[in-house]
C-alpha cells in the first residue's frame, strides 16, 4: 500500500504540467530575409539571441573568408529586442534586416541566431474595445507570463478595417496593467482600450495579447516556485515508483488514429489534419474494398467489384503528407492508373498524430534539430516549398507568396540527421532544388528524439 495524500498527489501533478517546456534554435542569414519564431502549443519565451558572426561556417555560402574570419562580433542588445518584439506570442516574424540599425562589425557578413522556449501556456489576443476574460479551473489562480498591447502583426484583428489601420506593425507596449490585475485571480476581465494602456500609436487599430498558465492555488505565493522548490516538494512523500508513473501519465502522448474517405472527383480535395502532432500515413487505398462507401447514385456495376486497389497508394501518401501537421490533395494525385476500369472508385487513408518536433525555417535560415543527451533524431518528414501565404511572410510582396501549391517532400533532412543528437539544415534552393522560382519558400521538419535501441522499425532498416 503506498502512502500519497491528495494533496501531495496534487502538488506533484502541477509541478510536473510546468514542465511541458521544448527549446528550438532560429539561425537567419544576413539580409531581408525572414526570421520566424513559433511554438505548436504554448508560448514562445526568448532565452539567447546573437546578431554577429560567432564561428565561420554558418552563412558562409558564397562568402570570401574576410567576410566571416570575425568570429568575435555581436550586437548587445539583441536579446533584449527579440523579447520585446516574441516573448507571450506563439508565432514571431521579423525582417533579419531590422537588426541593421546598429551595425556590431562593418564588413562581417552576420546572422541572427535565436534561442527560445516554447511555455506551456494560454494564448488570448483581444481587439481594441472589447475585453479579454482570462479563467482558471477551481483550485487555480492565474500567473501572466507576457502581455503586449499595439499592433506586431498586419492579420490580426484586420476585418473590414482600411490599410492605415493596420499597416504600423512597429507599435507594441508592455500591457503591466494586466499583471497587476490578473495574477493571482481566479478569473479576471480587462478591457483592451487606450484608456486601460495608453495609446502606443495614433490611428492604428490596436489589440491586446495575453499568455498566460493556471497555477494550482497553493503555490500562488510563488510565482515560478524555484528549482529547489519543486524538488523538495516532489520528494515529500512522493515514492520513485510513484513519481514514475506520474511523469508517464503526463509525458506519455498517446497517438489519435483517424480515416479520411474521399470519392473519386477532381474536384474534391482529400485533407489529413492534426490538431496535435504530426501526420503518419499508416494505411492508404485507392479503388474499392465494399460495396457502400461512396455508393450513392452509383449503379451495381460500378459497385461490384470490391478487391480493388492501386500499388504504390500508400507510399504517394507517405510522401506527400508524412511530417506535416496538416495535407490536402486531389484525388488526382494517386489516380496514376487505372486499378478497376468501370469500378467507381474512393480514396480511404488510414493515419495517426504522432507527438512530435515541428520546425519551419524560413528561406536562408536555419533548421536546428537537437536532442537530449542520449538520444538521437528521427526525422518522420521534411518538406521544401511553400503551401500557405502566411507563413515566413513578413514584408515579402504579394508575388513572392501566391503560389501555394509550391511544395517539394525531401529526404536529405533524414539522410543528414537521422542518428546524430544534434543537426543543422539550411533551407535553401542549393541543398533541395528550387520548386518554384520568385517564391520565398521555407522548409519544415517533423522529427522526434529516441534512444537508438527503441527506434523506429523503419529507422532501424536504414541503419
Amino acid at each position: 500500500m503506498l502512502h500519497l495524500s491528495i494533496t501531495v498527489w496534487l502538488a506533484a501533478f502541477c509541478l510536473l504540467v510546468r514542465e511541458g517546456v521544448t527549446s528550438y534554435r532560429v539561425t537567419t542569414c544576413e539580409g531581408n530575409h525572414v526570421h520566424r519564431l513559433s511554438c505548436d502549443s504554448g508560448v514562445i519565451s526568448v532565452q539567447m539571441s546573437v546578431y554577429g558572426r560567432e564561428e565561420t561556417q554558418t552563412c558562409s555560402e558564397g562568402k570570401p573568408p574576410r567576410q566571416t574570419s570575425n568570429t568575435d562580433c555581436s550586437m548587445s542588445e539583441a536579446q533584449g529586442v527579440l523579447k520585446g518584439w516574441c516573448d507571450g506570442k506563439t508565432v514571431c516574424e521579423f525582417s533579419s534586416a531590422d537588426f541593421n540599425v546598429s551595425d556590431p562589425c562593418p564588413g562581417t557578413f552576420k546572422y541572427l541566431q535565436t534561442d527560445y522556449d516554447c511555455l506551456p501556456a494560454m494564448y488570448h489576443v483581444t481587439c481594441e474595445h472589447s475585453f479579454a476574460h482570462l479563467q482558471c479551473d477551481t483550485g487555480q489562480v492565474i500567473f501572466v507570463q507576457a502581455a503586449k498591447y499595439g499592433r506586431t502583426d498586419p492579420t490580426k484583428c484586420f476585418y473590414k478595417r482600411p490599410a492605415s489601420q493596420t499597416s504600423n506593425v512597429y507599435c507594441s507596449i508592455p500591457a503591466n496593467k494586466v499583471v497587476e490585475s490578473c495574477n493571482g485571480a481566479s478569473s479576471c476581465v480587462i478591457q483592451a482600450s487606450n484608456s486601460v494602456f495608453g495609446d502606443p500609436c495614433e490611428g492604428t487599430y490596436k489589440y491586446l495579447e495575453v499568455a498566460y498558465i493556471c497555477e494550482c492555488k497553493w503555490l500562488k505565493k510563488n510565482f515560478p516556485p524555484t528549482k529547489a522548490e519543486k524538488q523538495n516538494m516532489l520528494r515529500f512523500r512522493l515514492s520513485n515508483t510513484l513519481l514514475l508513473a506520474a511523469i508517464c501519465m503526463l509525458m506519455t502522448s498517446v497517438a489519435s488514429i483517424d480515416t479520411v474517405v474521399t470519392c473519386d472527383n477532381s474536384q474534391n480535395v482529400h485533407r489529413l489534419n492534426c490538431d496535435n502532432g504530426v501526420i503518419i500515413v499508416q494505411a492508404a487505398l485507392y479503388g474499392r474494398a465494399n460495396t457502400m462507401t461512396c455508393s450513392r447514385d452509383r449503379p451495381e456495376e460500378q459497385l461490384a467489384d470490391t478487391e480493388c486497389a492501386l500499388d504504390g497508394t500508400v507510399d504517394i501518401l507517405k510522401r506527400r503528407c508524412d511530417g506535416k501537421q496538416m495535407c490536402e490533395l486531389s484525388p488526382n494525385v494517386v489516380r496514376t492508373s487505372d486499378p478497376c476500369i468501370g469500378i467507381y472508385k474512393y480514396l480511404e487513408t488510414n493515419f495517426t498524430c504522432m507527438p512530435a518536433f515541428h520546425l519551419t525555417a524560413c528561406e536562408h535560415s536555419y533548421a536546428y534539430l537537437h536532442c537530449d543527451v542520449g538520444q538521437v533524431i528521427f526525422v518522420y518528414g521534411a518538406d521544401y516549398g511553400r503551401h500557405d501565404r502566411t507563413t515566413c511572410s513578413f514584408m515579402r510582396p504579394t508575388s513572392q507568396l501566391q503560389d501555394v501549391v509550391c511544395s517539394q517532400p525531401t529526404q536529405k533532412v533524414a539522410e543528414s540527421c537521422n542518428g546524430k543528437n544534434s543537426c543543422m539544415v539550411r533551407a535553401s534552393n542549393s541543398v533541395f532544388g528550387d520548386p518554384c522560382a520568385g517564391i520565398y519558400k521555407y522548409l519544415e521538419v517533423a522529427y522526434t528524439c529516441e534512444y537508438p535501441l527503441s527506434m523506429p522499425y523503419e529507422y532501424e532498416k536504414m541503419v
